[in-house]
């Protein structure tokens, strides 16, 4: 199994990338500011989940990657419910994407709380 095997991850990327295409109608000013704050979060979920996986044999290593996670997964919805606030989004679409982002949030949760289920086959016994 690879980490891009792991439903989190498939549902984090797909997170992603719907925020990136939904933010290519956001306001040019923007760019710097809430395009780039907001993909940067969302694809930082994916990637801490990458890195964690592959030090799965180190607990709190992977444990740790895995929190930060969480941590970017909650700054994207922050970051979402800014884009409804300045009207960038619908309140449906926010919904929407707030939704995935909980489910992305409950799958490394139970990552967090069972690191063993996702333990090298080395560290198996």
């Amino acid at each position: 199994m690879d980490f891009q095997d792991l439903l989190a991850y498939q549902k984090g990327f797909k997170l992603a990338m719907k925020i990136f295409e939904v933010t290519k109608s956001f306001r040019s000013e923007e760019k710097f500011a809430l395009i780039d704050q907001i993909r940067r979060s969302s694809r930082s979920v994916c990637v801490n989940i990458g890195e964690g996986y592959r030090k799965r044999r180190y607990p709190s290593h992977f444990i740790s990657k895995l929190s930060d996670a969480d941590m970017e997964n909650s700054e994207t919805q922050i970051w979402l419910k800014f884009a409804l606030e300045c009207g960038y989004i619908s309140e449906d679409l926010y919904n929407e994407l707030d939704q995935n982002a909980k489910e992305v949030g409950k799958l490394i949760g139970f990552m967090i709380s069972n690191p063993g289920k996702f333990s090298s086959p080395r560290n198996k016994k």
